[in-house]
């Protein structure tokens, strides 16, 4: 059974996006970004690939992609169809009939446990990505094997947290009735690297 891993780039209050949903605040420029770029080839969002030239560089960590409506917006905000074209997309939504179609993408009001586990019975030699949001997150927090974070230099304050939990309609990345799973929720630390940037790379493992 492959693995559903949490990466995401998280304030050291543990923030992964301002009030509004800007990441404006975390850096893209310093000497994490050639290492990720390196690591995480497949993160970098469709339209930029190609200027980087990644464009015929193979996944490496993952090949599908789910994050909740929110997350999905930052993308469409842009004018995108969609932040990554060449991953397998899911969207969490309890309106998937307003997400235009596009190919590789499906939009599901699927319970999000549901759809996850389903998702890690597949044969892929590769994980899943979680990319957000926090409320996501939180409804699937059970089905998380790795938590891998970009902790940047930053105090956020306020804003969507790494693992939300809240109240809203079921089967929603917008929130759930009872987020599931039991927190907190014990980790151990496999890997740190820290970069002149300021920026920490840190995997956890669950227990």
């Amino acid at each position: 059974m492959r693995k559903l891993i949490y990466y995401v780039a998280v304030s050291v209050d543990g923030v992964i996006a301002d009030p509004d949903g800007g990441v404006d605040a975390f850096p893209v420029e310093g000497d994490h970004m050639p290492w990720i770029i390196e690591h995480y080839p497949e993160t970098i969002p469709g339209h930029l690939r190609e200027p980087l030239g990644l464009a015929r560089t193979p996944h490496r960590a993952f090949d599908t992609v789910i994050m909740g409506r929110t997350t999905h917006q930052v993308a469409v905000d842009e004018g995108l169809a969609s932040g990554y074209p060449h991953l397998r997309q899911y969207v969490v939504t309890h309106r998937p009939d307003e997400l235009p179609a596009e190919e590789g993408l499906t939009a599901s009001d699927e319970d999000p446990v549901t759809l996850v586990r389903r998702l890690k019975a597949e044969g892929s030699p590769l994980a899943i990505w979680l990319c957000g949001g926090g409320m996501l997150a939180g409804q699937v927090v059970d089905e998380i094997d790795e938590f891998r974070l970009k902790v940047n230099p930053v105090v956020l304050g306020a804003g969507i947290p790494l693992v939300a939990r809240a109240t809203g309609g079921p089967g929603a990345a917008g929130g759930a009735d009872a987020v599931g799973g039991a927190l907190p929720l014990a980790l151990t630390r496999r890997t740190r690297r820290d970069f002149e940037s300021g920026v920490s790379y840190v995997e956890f493992s669950r227990g």
